[in-house]
Parts: structure tokens; sequence; C-alpha cells
């Protein structure tokens, strides 16, 4: 993907540690590893840059060892409340932590570096308005739309449930599925089986891509996962939602879904009790204007628009060798303005 935009890329010997089988990797991985902070010492000389932005990790290793070599300085950013192992390792190596969450400031050591809670990267949510993203999709008058979609890990749940319960949820809201590769032919069948006059409510898409923005402006609720850059945009997007938390990857996304839970804007479904009667009870929300305005503006409140922003001033001031800025500044900028 990166290179199709033109954006410069450089590949390390390193890879990511996805995979769990035993196999020759596990001889071969700690080889590529040692080799890969030569290769990015390598690299850091010739490319000479100001400052480092990582989110951690693994694969980050070689160049945060580098970059510590080299004395570039190095701002690094989580989004779970709770992270990973590697990223508690490689958190080590920056200079400034920024997190979404005041708690990971805690596990991420923040008394030997300075920490900032700046909330998760997103789009900008004021790039089209609601208005508009409701004409594009064909949502009418008081017709309501919800957004389902599992991310990038374990869809085949949500598709499931949208299968079985496609009929009564046309019935009750327009749908925006988005399926992923493996599940869109089976949803455009479904789509297709259905009556006539309820077949332009049901919109299956692979990915969205560039259309989430237009999706999330038009919702008037979301079904998905509790991945930090979801969380943050239902939250830029005032939307009440039903979160159900991936269960696996050390539990990461059940500890964010809580978040959401304890301040009133989600309503949490365990994974192994998500199908279509689950479903079918989450957009029974729609119902309820009270509990969805008052789900919304929980979620408002948490939101930061302008995380963005703020972590790009972090990296500006380690890149000119600044003082940082002091953490109500950083505050002011990530809370921005939300939908």
């Amino acid at each position: 993907m990166i290179p199709a935009t033109g954006i410069p890329f450089r590949r390390l010997m390193v890879r990511s540690l996805r995979s769990v089988e035993v196999d020759f990797h596990v001889l071969l991985d700690p080889i590529r590893l040692s080799l890969s902070v030569p290769q990015a010492i390598a690299m850091l000389i010739v490319r000479r840059p100001a400052a480092i932005f990582t989110t951690g990790g693994y694969v980050a290793l070689p160049v945060l060892l580098a970059a510590s070599a080299l004395r570039i300085p190095v701002v690094m950013w989580d989004g779970n409340v709770v992270p990973g192992r590697s990223v508690r390792v490689t958190a080590r190596l920056a200079g400034c932590l920024a997190v979404t969450f005041e708690s990971t400031c805690h596990a991420l050591g923040r008394r030997h570096r300075p920490c900032f809670v700046t909330g998760t990267p997103i789009r900008n949510p004021r790039l089209v308005s609601r208005a508009d993203a409701r004409k594009a999709l064909g949502v009418v008058g008081r017709d309501k739309l919800v957004l389902i979609f599992g991310g990038s890990q374990a869809v085949r749940r949500f598709n499931s449930a949208v299968a079985q319960a496609l009929p009564r949820l046309v019935a009750r809201a327009r749908i925006v599925h988005v399926t992923g590769d493996a599940g869109y032919d089976e949803a455009v069948a479904g789509r297709d089986a259905l009556p006539e006059a309820l077949r332009d409510r049901y919109r299956p898409e692979k990915f969205l891509e560039d259309g989430m923005a237009l999706a999330l402006a038009a919702a008037d609720l979301v079904v998905g996962r509790a991945g930090s850059s979801t969380l943050a945009e239902v939250a830029a997007f005032g939307l009440p939602m039903v979160v159900v938390p991936y269960p696996h990857a050390a539990g990461h996304q059940r500890r964010n879904a809580e978040e959401m839970v304890r301040s009133g804007a989600a309503r949490l479904v365990e994974d192994g009790e998500f199908d279509a009667e689950a479903l079918l009870a989450a957009v029974a929300l729609l119902d309820d204007r009270a509990e969805r305005a008052a789900m919304a503006a929980a979620a408002r409140s948490l939101a930061r628009p302008g995380a963005a922003d703020a972590v790009a001033e972090l990296v500006l001031a380690a890149a000119e060798r600044r003082p940082l800025p002091d953490a109500a500044h950083i505050e002011a900028v990530s809370r921005g303005a939300a939908v």
C-alpha cells in the first residue's frame, strides 16, 4: 500500500512476529534482528533524520537501537490501554511518549521519560458534513443508518451475524457493512436475495478506506471492534457504539472497550456472544432516542480530534531540539473541536 502512495519506503530484514507456528523462522528471526541493526544504522546515516516517530513493537527495535547509537531523538505513540510486551520494551528507547489513555503512561514508565495523553491520530472529522454524507449514501428523511465493521481481525463473526439477521436488519435501518474480501461475495448474494424494495437499504463494501469518513458522518450507530483508531473515530463523530472486542491479542481490545463502556459511550458484547440476535438487540438502540443521545454526548466527551496535531507538535519539538510543549497545551490541541 505504501509504495503506491509515492512515499519513500525501505524494508529491514527483520519480519513481524505474527505467526505462532514453531518452524525455521524461530532460528532465523534472531539472525534477521541482529543483521537489521547495522542495516538500520546505515539507513539513518544516509537519511540523517532529525527525529524518529514510531508506534513501537518488535519490528521497530533495530531502528530504535540505531537511533540510540546515533543520538537521534525518538517519539513513540501507543493507542492501547495495556501496551504489549514488545511496546513496553521499545518504549525504553524513546525520549518522549504519546498515548491515548492516561493509564498507559504508568504502564510505560512515565517517571523515566515525558508522557503526553494525545489521543489516537485520526482523519479530520470535519472534512464532510452529516447532511452531505447522508445524501451520498442515500439516507433520506428519518431513516437510520447503522455502520457495521469488524476491522481486519475475525470479521467472519460479524459477517455471519449480518447474514442471519439481514431481512430483519434492513426492515429497521439502512446498513453499511464492511465485509472484507472473503465475505463480500456472500454479502452481495444476500443483498440480491432481499425483496427488491429493500435491496438499496443494505450496502456491503469490501473496504471503505476513504469512504469511512462518509459512513461515520452519516451513521446513527456503530457496531464494531475496539481497536484504538476505531474508538477514536467513533468518539470524534459523536456516535453511540456497540463494541465487540477482539478476544485475542493479549486482550488489548477488551481493555480499550471497557474505557468506552465506563464513560457511557458504548455497550459491550462479548465476542462469543455476538450473533444475529445480539446484533438485532444492538440495533434496537435506534428506538431509544434518549439513550442514544446520552451515549453520543459521552462519546464526544472522549473525543480528541486534534490528536494528530498534538503528536506532530511533539515530533517537531524533538526534531528541532526544542523543549517539549507542556501537558496543558498538548491537551488543548488534542481536544480540538469534535463534530
